[in-house]
């Protein structure tokens, strides 16, 4: 029977790879006006360099940017980019397609549910707060919980832990299969890949059920508890 599922956030609840996009290029363009003088590919590819190099969690990306290219931190560059790069990120942060008409059912329906990121706690709740969704779910497990990320068991078995139920009574929904869906099936859970968030061109997963669209779970948990 199942009981729970734990969501990951970016990419699966949220699209953070467009929402990064439109917020990137809005501090580009805010950064240029204020005097930045490179292109707008030129100050992409570095801030992309940047990310790759530290992650893309990397909160002084805007500081390590402009100290590379000018020496220093241009203050007004600096103070430019940020704000528009909050705005874009506000407007842009939205929820997939029937994500929450199929995390409201699933609350009517008595089903636990849970948030895993690998995020830091603090961005993983701002994104939450944005959408509205810090009210909804019964638990919320980031790196800052376990020190690691997925596929260690660690940020799982908490997760499960928290929410009391065991590994079988749960379904695990990612996008990143090498660390969702691996993590996941290691522990014992029951894993399902969210096609319809996945960034990187994924082929062949190996996961319990493919979603192409996130209301399909509402079948998949009837499935299991009707035959339970």
């Amino acid at each position: 029977m199942i009981k729970a599922i734990i969501f990951d956030l970016d990419n699966t609840l949220v699209d953070f790879v467009a929402m990064k996009r439109h917020a990137i290029d809005a501090a580009i363009g805010a950064m240029m006006d204020a005097g930045m003088n490179l292109t707008h590919e030129q100050i992409k590819s570095r801030i992309d360099k940047i990310y790759e190099e530290l992650g893309w969690e990397y909160q002084q990306v805007f500081d390590k940017l402009l100290h590379d290219t000018l020496g220093y931190v241009d203050h007004r560059m600096l103070s430019a980019g940020i704000i528009a790069y909050r705005r874009a990120r506000e407007a842009a942060l939205k929820p997939f397609p029937h994500v929450t008409a199929t995390i409201m059912h699933l609350v009517k329906m008595g089903i636990k549910l849970a948030v895993l990121s690998d995020a830091p706690a603090r961005e993983a709740w701002l994104r939450l707060c944005y959408i509205n969704f810090h009210h909804i779910f019964d638990v919320v497990v980031t790196f800052d919980d376990t020190g690691e990320r997925k596929p260690s068991p660690k940020p799982f078995l908490l997760a499960l832990e928290k929410l009391q139920v065991q590994p079988h009574e749960a379904i695990m929904i990612g996008d990143w299969a090498e660390r969702d869906m691996v993590g996941a099936k290691n522990v014992g859970m029951i894993t399902g890949f969210a096609r319809y968030g996945e960034a990187f061109g994924t082929g062949e997963v190996n996961a319990d059920y493919d979603i192409t669209d996130i209301k399909q779970l509402i079948a998949i948990v009837n499935q299991h508890n009707t035959q339970s």
